[in-house]
This record gives structure tokens, sequence and C-alpha cells, in this order.
């Protein structure tokens, strides 16, 4: 029995030691945590229960150059209700009345409003969703409500502010407009205005801390931020809001009619370089066009009969040609090795001075030209093409500029035949941009300008940043170099036979070079054949304030192709609408005594001038030159009888612009 007792005790004192080293560990454990790792632990636990956030700052507006809104940065708040933080005493009182003021607001029923919320408090939910997408002005209203006005905490109310961007515009330039997005893992995919000027636009992100509640959610923690959001910068961009709508649909209308796959066009102001304009229209699977990839900036194509402008220019600084010199086109064929270029024209121009080639555009004149003048010294015609700049990108701050391509001799491509084909622009590719700069030089008297998109940079009406004029080249070439080609960009719209003459109209002057290059030419299929239609050049032709390029990829070959018709058209369109809302002439006032009735005739044209005519106008009353520059500036032919005002009309007003190709007008 005694030895039994004995056994018995021995086990209990091990168990009791067993306990006693148990509660050590444990007691050791729990020093460990609190004294030890406390720190560590603690702030593990407020990791799972609350977190910082980051709140976007409101992204600085983008303007046009006169100060109307690009892109703008709108708020709008998810209103959220707390269920538990609420006083029983207060819910009861002011339930009734929140229900009725969200039911005004929202356009809801009030007995929604209030289902929603008693069941938050039943449910004893923090979360509970009231309305998303609300407006800032309805946000400070909300806070007023019967319920919420006692604040986030007596109230309920949770606001959770996020920042969307607006363009005003609409789609009209929504891809030069652009955007900038940040994806999960912090890289950018930066497009247009937006993502060149983001640093700038963007500003500085704040801190918010949240608590974690049910359904792994999370609650605002307090009314303040810890590090509030800094607001970007305003852009002051050159984009002008009439020329931008002159050229959108002036360039939308020439798609449509020609079926087109796509086109681009831009305006710039020659003394500065500033783009004025920039529209890119893709069309989609339904027909309809959208802004869809920035070609003018970013597709490098070869530009066809435009480049011919870049030839001459080499070839009269090299002394390789005078513009009087005399080449033989060959009856339109000329052959070179085993190929052949062809004008156009059948049977060529005959034997024609270099001058005249450039007005007709003929390719063999180029050819032969080019070819002929270089063949010992292929080197040469190539560097004096470097030597204009055309082997260099522009430096444009928006991304994806495209890469021109100039090869040499040795290079992968080069053949015999390359000189020929660069002669007329093939072999060669530029972007719509990069041709627009060289003809923008031209344009100013040799200055060749970087594009420019911006020309301020505010923080409210204090100026940060301004940007001038960059010049990448102050001399592309001689004066006297200068002074040919100015004069033949004018012949081709002005001269009989020049390719552009058709747009040619003695209201308002132009310069400019059509251009038709072949596209898929490689393929022996004619159906997959396709064509891309320029138009470069300047305006007025004389003290040029404008440059403008053209250019349409794709028009439907049964409609029409060939620059001078489906080009040259958009950018006439843009010239006279730029003329009649920007007259061009800069007058000395106070010079001559001012007459009352004049200034009445004047008024009135230039009212009538603003206008967008369908239809033929009623004129009579009008002093007879300002009825004559109306109805030439819409296409129709003028006749007149009789001087002084116009009293007769010979077609109705209200006629359609479309019927009508003539109109006689009775002076007296």
């Amino acid at each position: 029995m005694a030895i039994r007792e004995k056994n018995i005790m021995i086990r209990l004192y091990i168990v009791a030691c067993c306990l006693f080293l148990f509660a050590i560990a444990v007691g050791a454990k729990l020093v460990s945590i609190q004294i030890v790792h406390g720190e560590k632990y603690k702030a593990l636990a407020m990791k799972r229960t609350e977190k910082m956030f980051t709140i976007a700052p409101n992204r600085g507006n983008l303007y046009s150059d006169d100060g109307s809104l690009l892109a703008t940065s709108v708020s709008k708040y998810t209103i959220r209700f707390d269920g538990v933080t609420v006083s029983q005493k207060d819910f009861e009182e002011h339930v009734g009345a929140l229900s009725r003021s969200l039911s005004s607001m929202f356009q809801k029923p009030a007995s929604y409003y209030e289902e929603i919320l008693r069941k938050a408090r039943i449910n004893q939910h923090r979360y509970a969703l009231i309305a998303r997408n609300v407006e800032y002005t309805d946000y400070l209203k909300l806070k007023t409500f019967p319920l919420f006005n006692l604040g986030p905490y007596k109230g309920g109310i949770i606001a959770e502010q996020r920042t969307v961007r607006e363009h005003p515009l609409g789609k009209i330039a929504e891809r030069s407009v652009g955007y900038e997005r940040f994806d999960e893992n912090g890289y950018a995919t930066r497009v247009g205005l937006e993502g060149a000027f983001g640093q700038y636009l963007r500003g500085v992100e704040g801190k918010r801390l949240k608590q974690k509640i049910a359904k792994g959610q999370w609650k605002p923690i307090g009314l303040n931020n810890i590090v509030e959001p800094k607001d970007g910068y305003d852009v002051i961009s050159t984009i002008d809001i009439n020329i931008q709508d002159i050229a959108h649909h002036a360039l939308l209308s020439q798609l449509e009619k020609y079926k087109a796959d796509h086109g681009s066009v831009i305006v710039m102001e020659t003394a500065t370089g500033e783009i004025k304009a920039i529209s890119n229209l893709g069309q989609t699977e339904d027909g309809k066009y959208y802004e869809r990839l920035n070609y003018a900036i970013g597709e490098s194509h070869e530009p066809g009969s435009t480049f011919k402008l870049m030839s001459l220019v080499a070839a009269l600084e090299d002394r390789v040609v005078d513009t009087s010199d005399v080449i033989d086109t060959e009856k339109g064929r000329w052959r070179i090795y085993d190929r052949t270029v062809r004008d156009s024209k059948h049977g060529g121009y005959g034997k024609i001075s270099v001058a005249e080639a450039f007005v007709v555009s003929s390719n063999t004149a180029f050819a032969k030209m080019i070819h002929n003048g270089y063949k010992e010294r292929p080197e040469q015609f190539v560097n004096s093409l470097m030597d204009l700049g055309l082997h260099r990108e522009l430096g444009m701050p928006i991304k994806g500029e495209g890469k021109p391509v100039l090869r040499s001799p040795g290079d992968k491509g080069w053949s015999g035949i390359s000189l020929a084909w660069m002669s007329h622009g093939y072999e060669v590719a530029l972007t719509p941009l990069q041709t627009l700069a060289f003809y923008n030089a031209i344009g100013n008297g040799g200055e060749l300008l970087r594009p420019r998109l911006i020309k301020e940079v505010r923080e409210w009406d204090k100026t940060i940043y301004s940007f001038e004029k960059e010049v990448i080249n102050p001399s592309i070439c001689s004066d006297e170099t200068i002074s040919k080609v100015q004069q033949l960009l004018k012949d081709v719209v002005e001269k009989e036979g020049g390719t552009a003459h058709r747009l040619y109209s003695p209201n308002f002057s132009m310069a400019g070079k059509t251009g038709t290059a072949q596209k898929n030419y490689v393929t022996r299929d004619p159906d997959k054949l396709g064509y891309i239609s320029t138009f470069a050049g300047y305006f007025p032709a004389d003290n040029a304030k404008y440059s403008c390029i053209v250019v349409i990829h794709e028009p439907d070959k049964s409609v029409g192709y060939y620059g001078a018709d489906v080009s040259g058209p958009v950018f006439k369109s843009i010239a006279r609408k730029i003329y009649a809302n920007n007259p061009l002439i800069e007058e000395v006032a106070g010079l001559e005594p001012k007459n009352i009735q004049l200034d009445k005739e004047y008024k009135r044209y230039f009212v009538e001038a603003r206008k967008e005519y369908q239809t033929v106008p009623n004129v009579r009353g009008m002093c007879g030159m300002d009825a004559i520059a109306l109805l030439e500036n819409m296409g129709i032919e003028v006749e007149v009888i009789g001087n002084g005002k116009v009293m007769k009309q010979s077609v109705t007003q209200g006629t359609s612009l479309n019927k009508v190709k003539k109109i006689v007008l009775e002076l007296s």
C-alpha cells in the first residue's frame, strides 16, 4: 500500500513540475511578446486594422492659348453611412428628414433611403452605400442634411473623394490632349499633351489613414488627411480652339467623303513654331472616325511628291541645277535599269524647265535631275539632305515620334535606282510633322524651328515656367534658294497647269505642294494598292503666318486619290476659314476720318463672312466688293454689272451651293 501511495506521489510531483515548467514557458513568452517583440506585434496588428492610403491630387488644368479649357480635374464623391457611431436618439430624430433630403437630391423615393439607413442601423453596417459620383456642389449640400450635419462621428456620414479628368471639347483633339495613366506596378502610359507635360500637371499625392472594418472594407479615420495633396500646375498650350475646331471638321468631312482609312492635319504658326491645331482621325469598323492614334507625330511614311521640295533645295544649294535648266521628260516615262519612272500626265510634259517640273510635279524630270546630277557622288545628295536636318527627329515632348528614314550608299536597301526614287519621295520616310517643319522653315525665310505645344506653366496667376521658340537651325539654306522655292510654291497654286491651281482663289493666297504616294506598291494585286494624299504649304503666300499639312491615307480610289483633290481642299478650307475669322492685314488706325456708313457696311460684311453657308445668302444692299469677296470665298464664280451696291442677284437666296457655279450681280 505504501509503495502504491509513493508511486502516486511521484506522479503528482512530475505533473506539478510539468505544470510549473509550462507556466514558466507561458510567462517567458508573455514577457517576450510584451517587452522584446511588443512593438513588432503592435505594428503588425495596427497594419492589419489601419492602413495609410494615398490621395490623388487635383491634376492641373490644361488650357488652350486663349485660356479655354482642354482638360480639367473634377472631384467626385462616394457617400456612405456608418450605422454604428450614431446614437439611437439622433438616428430616430433625423432619419425621416434625412431620407426626404436624399430623395430630393437623387430623385428616388424617401422610403428607399430610409430602408437603407435602417438596415445599416439594425445590421450594424459601418459602410452602407448611399450614392456614387456625387458632384462637389452636391457634396457640400449633403453635409448640411439632417443627421449628416452632425459630422462623421455623430452623424455617420462617410465621404470618399476621387478625381476624374474631363475634356470640355469632347472628341475634338481627344488624342492630342491625351492622358497619363499608371498601372498597379507604377508603370506609366503617356499620350498627347497630358502625357508630355505630366511632370507639371500631376501634383503631389496626399495621405489618408483608414481603418479596416467588416467585409474587408476600409473606413477613413477622422476628418483630416495626414498629408494634404498638392494640386498640379496649370499648363497653357499653344492650341487655338477655333483653329482646332476648323481643322478637325475639315478633315472629318473629307475623310467621310473619300471613305479614307485615316488622316491627320497640323496647323503651325510660321514665326514661332507653335502648333495651333493637330487632328488625327482613324476609321472604326462601322465607318465612323475618332482620334485613334497620333498619326501626325508618330507615323513615318513615304511622303511622295512633297519631298520634291527637299530634293530641289539640296540640288540648288549644291549648284547641280538651276530653276531655268531644261529637262526632257521623255514622254512621261524614263527607264532606269530595270525600273520605269512615270509621270501622272500621259505623254509627259516634253522639254520643260526645272521650275516648270516642280510646278507640274514631273516625276521623270526630278528622277533624271537628281540621278544624273549625283550618280558619280550619291553620298553628296544624302549629305545635303542631312544638312537640311531631314535625318533627325524633332525631339518632341510627346512620346512616340516616328523616326525619319534616310538611307546612304552602302546601307541595306540602297541600289542604283535609289537616287531617282528618293528624288520624288520614295525610299525615304518622314512623319507629317517632320515634313511640315521643313515647309514651315521655307515659309519663314529659312529658320528651322522645333514645333512647340506649350507656352507657359502657371500656379494660379503666377507664371512658373515660360517657353519661347526653339531654333534647330537658324538658316537651312541660302536666301537665294529660299526666294526661288518660295516663288515656285506660289506658282504651284497660282499658275495654270500647277498641280494645285484648282485651289487658287484671288481673295486669299496660299503656297504649297501636292503629293500622291503609292502605298503597298510592292504587291502585284491592284486591289491592295493604296495611296497617301498630301498637301503641305503655308499662307499667306507672302509673309506667311501659318503653315499646314494635310495627310489622308488610303482614300477610296473610285472617288479620288490625288493630293490636289483629296488633301488640297482641306488645306484650302482651313486657310479660308482662318482668313475669315482672323483678318491677316495689319492696319494703322486714325490716319483717315471715320466713315460711319463704310463702318456699317464692313460690320455687315464681317458678320456675313463669319457664317458657315450651305445655301446662297442675300447680298442685296451690300457693297459690291464685299459681296464679291463673300461669294467667291464660297467657291462661286461672280460676274458683276455696274458699280456701287448690289441691287439684284441672279440666283435667289436659299439656293443650295452645290447647284450654283456662277452668279451675276447687278450694281447701282
